[in-house]
């Protein structure tokens, strides 16, 4: 196994269980390491520090994902981390009436660069970087011996990869073991939702909202609900089934929103409380503040808004936060004293303080008082290292509107 030295300033970080180690820590990279090919780290004295994969000769020059000297990399190593991982979910997550969630965490269940869920009797797997690749094989066997699934899709097709390599989107995405049909049905919380994971958003179901979802039903009750940017309805099912008087989601794909109306059918709720809008959010919430006729004045009691990440890079952190505000400021608007705001952010490079400043911003424009009810982040099947606020991304405000 190839063994890296890191300079002593720059142990501190490997030892608090950063699993990112930057090509500056290191005293020598020798010339034409392959992505994926196992690494040890030691000390400048020759202490054994961690264990990992070498990712690349740009910033990030190693991953890290064991902390046990002479730990051999093969199908054994994989099946140890995804057991574990698994064993963790199906304590805390996995029940009678939820049957999909997520796995592996990537660098957090310490197999950086790997996204597994479980959805149903299927999972959805993403190798977000080359070095990880290079051992999928042996991934897909521990993932097959482990789980046991019916099949494995691949849903590669995210940035890094299509930057990192070149080649055809196609190569990035298909069945890697077993068969998937077109349509997984999974259960959460009670509820059943249709899964496309072949062409849905991210790995094709959002699993990290699970809990926001469940929280929102104690706010529905003989209220009008708008669900924006309500992709394949997971906020209208649950909305619906706590007895929302009427539920509007609007989105911009009609591929969604034709999933979303199957999951409500699927629920057996009633299609006459429910609305479903093929429009642009800003633009829908600027026509109801407008009284525009074809509104037919709408009023809400509450409005979700879980847009996809405005921030791409923090390069962009600015122009992001001002697309936020700007939504927020309209639903605030929108909302009669009492109403309820459900405001998310998938946005890594934005903060919670920033996000809770760009609320405030917003309110402020709106000439109301918004008060903070509740505050989540990641769902407890996306675990995070302590020491990794790199993986922070998910926050999630319910708030009250004075």
């Amino acid at each position: 196994m190839l063994k890296l030295v890191v300079i002593n300033k720059r142990v501190g970080p490997i030892r608090g269980r950063h699993p990112w180690v930057f090509s500056g820590a290191l005293k020598n990279i020798p010339d034409g390491i392959k992505s994926g090919t196992p690494v040890e780290l030691f000390d400048e004295v020759g202490n054994f520090l961690a264990s990992g994969y070498f990712n690349s000769y740009s910033q990030i020059a190693v991953r890290l994902w064991g902390y046990e000297d002479a730990e051999a990399v093969d199908e054994d190593f994989f099946v140890r981390r995804i057991k574990s991982a698994y064993e963790l979910r199906k304590k805390l997550v996995e029940r009678k009436g939820t049957d999909s969630f997520r796995v592996i965490n990537s660098e957090n269940d310490l197999l950086p660069g790997l996204i597994v869920d479980k959805y149903s009797d299927c999972l959805s797997v993403q190798f977000h970087n080359a070095g990880i690749n290079v051992w999928k094989k042996e991934i897909v066997a521990a993932l097959v011996k482990v789980l046991s699934p019916k099949g494995i899709y691949e849903r590669s097709d995210v940035g890094n990869r299509t930057k990192e390599e070149s080649g055809n989107e196609k190569e990035f995405i298909g069945i890697l073991f077993g068969k998937i049909p077109e349509e997984i049905k999974i259960l959460e919380n009670g509820l059943k939702f249709v899964v496309d994971v072949a062409s849905g958003q991210k790995t094709g179901f959002f699993l990290d909202q699970r809990d926001k979802r469940q929280a929102l039903m104690k706010y529905c009750k003989d209220k009008t609900v708008l669900n924006c940017f309500s992709y394949t309805g997971g906020f209208s099912v649950y909305a619906l089934s706590a007895g929302a008087k009427k539920v509007v989601s609007v989105d911009t794909s009609e591929s969604a929103l034709k999933l979303a109306e199957k999951n409500i059918q699927l629920n057996k709720l009633d299609s006459k409380r429910s609305e479903l809008v093929l429009a642009d959010v800003k633009d829908y919430l600027g026509g109801l503040l407008d009284n525009d006729p074809e509104l037919k004045g709408e009023k809400f009691d509450v409005i979700i808004l879980d847009p996809p990440a405005f921030v791409k890079s923090r390069h962009k952190v600015y122009e992001g936060l001002q697309g936020y505000r700007k939504i927020n400021e309209l639903a605030i608007r929108l909302l009669p004293p009492g109403g309820i705001l459900v405001s998310a952010s998938c946005s890594q490079h934005v903060s919670m303080m920033d996000f809770r400043h760009m609320l405030s911003e917003a309110a402020a424009r709106a000439g109301k008082t918004v008060q903070i009810l509740e505050t989540y982040t990641h769902g407890i099947d996306h675990s995070e290292l302590v020491a990794f606020t790199e993986g922070e991304y998910l926050k999630c405000i319910f708030a009250i509107v004075r």
